[in-house]
C-alpha cells in the first residue's frame, strides 16, 4: 500500500486507531460485484414497466446509479476478458467467443494484485475468461473459485475481501432456450404469484412480433430478472449479517445485454448498455463522486472496471491497463467514448464495430452480407427465434422489424440516443448529421489504429501469427502493416470490383481476405473480371482466402471448384479452418447439396473431440469447443436435407 493511500485513509476513513496497531488491512474496503447474466437495464430503478425488482430497486436507493455503463462486447466470454484484464479483447486477440488466444504470462487478471495486497478473493463460479492461460488466471486470481465460494471462508475476520457472485438466473438459457417446463419448475416455481409476469400485460419493443410466443418468452425473461432479483437480496442480506456492509463497496451490473434477439450478440444500445449500481457505505463516502441515491451519465466501459477497484484499494495500477479508474482518490478524467466490438460468436462468424459517446452511436458492419438475424444452433433451440425467422419469410414486416430481421445489414449506423433509445432511426442518410458521423467514424478508426485491432485479421492467420507468443505482443511489434489491412477492410460494403480485385493481388493474406470477403458482399452481379480473379484465390496459400473467394464464387453461380474447395477444407488439420468453412457451407444450403456427405464425416470427426451430450454452456480448452460449433453447422446444415 503506496505512502499516499496510507495517509488518505488515515484522513478520511473512521478506523485509524486500528492503523495505529498496525493492521493497514483494517483501512482498506472489501469489494463486492454482483454479477447477472444476459441482463439489460431491465429494472425498476431504471424506469422498465414490466419490472418486479424489490432488491435491486432498493440498493439503488443507497448507491450511484450509471446511466450509461456499458460492456465491451455483446456477448459474455469476451467480456469477462476485458473485465479480468483491464485490457480490450481485439487488442489481446480475445474477441472471439471461446477463442483461447495466446496471451502474455504476466496476464493473471486484476484480483492477482489484490491477492499480493493481503486480499481474500473468491469467485461464484463462473470464469469463461477466454484465453490459453485461462487455468493460470483462476489460480493466481482466487483464493477460492467454487459453487460454494464466499467471503465467510476467510481464515481471519479482519481479512478484507474481493469476491464475485455470478448469478446465472437471467441467462439466455433459462429465459427463452430451457423447455418451458424446466424453467418453471426450477425457475418460476420460487416466485410467489403475484410476482409472475402475464404475457397478456406484457409490453413489448416495436421490433418484435406480437404473437403468443413471443410474449410468453418476454414475460418469462422477466420472471427470470425477478427471481434473480431475489439472490441479490439473499446475498446482501449476508453481507449485513455479517456485519461487513459498513466496510464493503458493492457493485452490481450485468455482463452485457440481455438474452432475447436483437440484444445478445448486436452492438446496439439493447446488447451493450449494462444497468451498474455502486453502494458506498458512509465510511468509504469520499471516494464516490456523487451522494447515494443520485445518478450520475460519465460514460464507464468494462475495461475500466479492473483499474477501478485497484484504485480504491489503494493497489497500484499496471501500465498495460487500458482502462481508466471512474471510482477513488484519483479518477480519471471522464471518456468521451467507449467502445464496442463484435467478432465470431459460437459457430456464427461476423465482424462489426462500435463507438458510443453520451448521445450518439455509430456502428460499422464490416461483414454487411450477414444479417442481426443470422441463424445460431444454441439460441435457436428457443421458440422465440423461429417467431422471427417466420417474419423474415412473410415480407410483411414493420421498419422496426426488417432492422433485425432482413438478411442483410447497412455498412454504418448511427443513432441518436436521446432521440431514439432503441435505435430504430439510422441517421448515416441525413444531411443534418453527416458531421456526426464523419466524427464518429474517425474516431473509430483512430482507435482501431490505437489498440492495434486484431478482429481485421482472420482468426487463422491471427493464430499462426500469434502461437509463438501473444496476440499482445506482436499486435505492438511493428511487424503488421495496420494501416494498410484496416484500409482494406474499410473498402467492403463501399468500393468497386476493381479495387478489391487489386486487394486480390496483394503479398499479404489479410488484405487478400478483405478482398474476397468485400467481393463476396456485393449484392450485384460480380464482372467477369471478379470471377477470374476469385478462381485464381481458390488457390491462394490461406485458407481464410480460399473460403472466401469459394463462397463469392458459390453465390454468383460458379459452383465448381468453388464447392469441392469449401469441401476439401472440412478435413483441415486447424479446426478453426474446419468452423470457417462448414459454416461458409452451412449458409450456402441447398447450393451446397454436394457437401452432404462431406459435413456428414467433418460431424463425425467433431463427436470425436467432443461428445454431443456435453452442455454447451461448460467452457472445454483447445479443439473441445471449436468442435462443438462445427457440429453446430454440420448438424444445422443436414437437417436441410433430412
Amino acid at each position: 500500500m503506496n505512502c499516499f493511500f496510507r495517509i488518505y485513509f488515515l484522513i478520511f476513513s473512521t478506523g485509524t486507531c486500528i492503523f495505529i496497531n498496525g493492521n493497514a488491512n483494517a483501512l482498506k474496503p472489501s469489494i463486492l460485484w454482483i454479477t447477472a447474466e444476459d441482463m439489460s437495464p431491465v429494472l425498476g430503478c431504471y424506469g422498465e414497466k414490466n419490472a418486479v425488482t424489490p432488491n435491486i430497486d432498493q440498493l439503488a436507493k443507497d448507491s450511484i446509479q450509471y446511466k450509461n455503463a456499458f460492456a465491451s462486447s455483446p456477448v459474455c466470454s469476451p467480456s469477462r476478458s476485458c473485465l479480468i484484464q483491464g485490457a480490450l479483447p481485439p487488442s489481446l486477440g480475445t474477441q472471439h467467443m471461446r477463442s483461447g488466444f495466446p496471451l502474455p504470462a504476466s496476464f493473471t487478471g486484476f484480483p492477482a494484485l489484490l491477492k499480493k495486497e493481503g486480499y481474500y478473493n473468491t469467485n461464484n463460479v463462473k470464469t469463461d475468461y477466454n484465453s490459453g492461460n485461462y487455468q493460470q488466471i483462476i489460480e493466481k486470481s482466487w483464493h477460492e473459485n467454487s459453487s460454494d465460494a464466499h467471503w465467510r471462508k476467510r481464515s481471519k475476520k479482519e481479512m478484507p475481501f474481493f469476491s464475485v457472485f455470478n448469478l446465472m438466473t437471467s441467462h439466455q438459457s433459462r429465459s427463452m432456450v430451457w423447455p418451458y417446463e424446466k424453467f418453471k419448475n426450477e425457475i418460476q416455481s420460487k416466485l410467489p404469484k403475484e410476482q409472475i409476469h402475464n404475457p397478456k400485460k406484457i409490453s413489448l419493443p416495436p421490433y418484435y412480433p406480437d404473437t403468443p410466443i413471443v410474449r410468453k418468452t418476454v414475460a418469462r425473461f422477466h420472471d427470470c430478472v425477478t427471481s434473480m432479483d431475489q439472490q441479490v437480496g439473499d446475498i446482501l442480506k449476508q453481507l449485513k449479517e455479517d456485519g461487513l456492509a459498513k466496510n464493503t463497496i458493492v457493485f452490481f451490473f450485468s455482463d452485457h445485454g440481455s438474452g432475447m434477439p436483437r440484444h445478445k450478440r448486436a452492438l446496439l444500445d439493447s446488447g451493450m448498455h449494462i444497468p451498474l449500481l455502486v453502494r458506498f457505505p458512509a465510511k468509504w463516502q469520499h471516494l464516490a463522486p456523487v451522494k447515494p441515491g443520485q445518478t450520475t451519465d460519465r460514460l464507464v466501459s468494462f475495461v475500466d472496471f479492473g483499474p477501478t477497484v485497484l484504485n480504491l484499494t489503494g493497489t497500484t495500477i499496471p501500465k498495460h491497463m487500458q482502462g481508466k479508474p471512474f471510482l477513488g482518490p484519483d479518477p480519471a478524467d471522464p471518456r468521451k467514448y467507449v467502445y464496442g466490438h463484435r467478432d465470431r460468436v459460437d459457430e456464427v462468424r461476423d465482424f462489426a464495430r462500435s463507438v458510443r459517446d453520451q448521445r450518439y452511436l455509430y456502428i460499422r458492419n464490416y461483414m454487411p452480407h450477414l444479417g442481426y438475424n443470422q441463424t445460431t444452433a444454441w439460441p435457436d433451440i428457443g421458440e422465440i427465434r423461429h417467431e422471427f425467422y417466420k417474419l423474415a419469410k412473410s415480407g410483411k414486416m414493420t421498419p422496426a422489424q426488417q432492422q433485425f430481421a432482413r438478411p442483410r445489414r447497412l455498412v454504418e449506423e448511427l443513432y441518436d440516443c436521446r432521440k431514439d433509445p432503441l435505435n430504430l432511426t439510422n441517421l448515416t442518410g441525413s444531411q443534418k448529421h453527416q458531421k456526426i458521423l464523419k466524427r464518429m467514424r474517425r474516431e473509430h478508426l483512430r482507435y482501431a489504429m490505437e489498440i492495434k485491432d486484431w478482429g481485421y485479421i482472420p482468426e487463422y492467420e491471427a493464430w499462426e501469427m500469434s502461437k509463438e507468443s501473444s496476440g499482445w505482443k506482436v499486435g505492438k511489434s511493428g511487424t503488421i502493416n495496420w494501416e494498410k489491412i484496416i484500409g482494406a477492410a474499410e473498402q467492403v460494403g463501399r468500393a468497386k470490383p476493381t479495387a478489391l480485385i487489386q486487394n486480390l493481388k496483394s503479398e499479404n493474406a489479410t488484405i487478400r481476405y478483405w478482398g474476397a470477403t468485400g467481393l463476396g458482399s456485393i449484392e450485384s452481379k460480380l464482372p467477369p473480371t471478379a470471377i477470374s480473379a476469385l478462381k485464381m484465390a481458390l488457390e491462394d496459400s490461406s485458407p481464410s482466402v480460399r473460403i472466401e473467394a469459394a463462397n463469392a464464387l458459390v453465390r454468383a453461380g460458379n459452383s465448381e471448384p468453388a464447392l469441392s474447395i469449401l469441401i476439401q477444407e472440412l478435413d483441415h488439420k486447424n479446426l478453426i479452418v474446419v468452423t470457417h468453412a462448414a459454416r461458409t457451407i452451412e449458409l450456402l444450403g441447398d447450393l451446397a447439396k454436394k457437401a452432404v456427405p462431406a459435413m456428414e464425416a467433418c460431424l463425425k470427426r467433431a463427436y470425436t473431440v467432443r461428445p454431443p451430450d456435453l452442455s454447451p454452456v461448460i467452457v472445454l480448452p483447445g479443439d473441445q469447443d471449436m468442435a462443438m460449433f462445427v457440429g453446430f453447422s454440420c448438424n444445422a446444415f443436414l437437417k436441410k436435407f433430412k
